[in-house]
């Protein structure tokens, strides 16, 4: 079995996302792809994964609790999607670390479905405003006590990372950043359900069509139409021309609840995450979905 955890993360449009992708259900059960509903997986698996602290699990755990999700329907391919897998956003950041919890996750699920191929797809989003939006979802206050000490300089999504294969080193990871969601949108939810890059989806302009004004939505959609074989590497130069165009700047620019940040704290910080993407594109067992 081919098994697809999508675990976020937070503030990464994931909800969207798994819509996108059951509004492809049909589609990709023709090929061999199911897609759960969401109550039938998504307690089942945190209250196994949590019994796991206490006894390891039966050698055929894995199996029962697809069997149970399945509902004796057929898949080569599952994909779960469980946004709070990984903690809730108060609890995301520990000891500098993010998703510290994400490690431990993964060697269970590793040790739970040993006999399956286990893919983790996980977004990464700029830490100068994914910091501020946990914190924005916690009951701290500030971002020092949000953080617990750490400092916000020192935190990269390449430690997460580097955690997670060692912890897991058979589970393969795709990530891709959120910034660039909107030109990747489409291939996003094709590399999910395992296909090719010129494979036809449903809603591969969802995320587009939130952040577009709607003249640019018309005027682009009708572009698309007119030129029904565009290549993939080009739709992509044509939605990034029509979002300098028709971009809607509310749905595009945030607001940043951290106290006492100034413009060059951000900026630096920007310039270190940038780095750290070339340094997660650079590993081992990690795919890098850029525009």
């Amino acid at each position: 079995m081919q098994l697809v955890l999508h675990a976020g993360a937070h503030f990464t449009e994931s909800d969207r996302l798994f819509r996108c992708l059951l509004r492809n259900k049909e589609r990709f059960a023709r090929s061999g792809v199911t897609i759960p509903g969401p109550s039938k997986y998504r307690t089942l698996l945190r209250k196994t994964l949590i019994a796991m602290q206490d006894h390891p699990a039966a050698p055929d755990a894995g199996e029962v609790l697809l069997d149970m999700i399945l509902e004796e329907e057929d898949a080569d391919r599952v994909i779960l999607s469980h946004m709070f897998l990984f903690g809730a956003p108060r609890a995301c950041v520990r000891g500098g670390l993010i998703y510290a919890m994400a490690p431990e996750c993964v060697e269970k699920i590793a040790t739970l479905f040993a006999h399956d191929d286990i893919e983790l797809f996980l977004a990464i989003r700029n830490p100068a405003t994914f910091l501020p939006a946990l914190l924005n979802d916690s009951p701290q206050e500030n971002m020092p006590e949000f953080l617990r000490g750490a400092d916000p300089f020192t935190i990269r999504w390449s430690d997460t990372f580097t955690a997670l294969r060692a912890a897991a080193p058979t589970i393969s990871i795709t990530t891709w950043c959120f910034e660039d969601m909107p030109i990747l949108w489409a291939q996003i939810i094709r590399e999910m359900a395992g296909f090719e890059r010129e494979e036809k989806i449903i809603g591969g302009f969802d995320l587009l069509s939130k952040i577009m004004t709607k003249e640019g939505m018309q005027r682009f959609e009708s572009y698309i139409a007119s030129h029904p074989n565009m290549p993939e590497m080009q739709k992509r130069k044509v939605i990034s021309v029509f979002l300098d165009k028709y971009a809607i700047e509310a749905e595009i620019e945030e607001e940043l609840n951290a106290p006492g940040w100034s413009e060059a704290i951000i900026d630096n910080m920007t310039s270190i995450y940038e780095q750290d993407i070339a340094a997660i594109a650079g590993m081992s067992g990690v795919t890098f979905v850029t525009p």
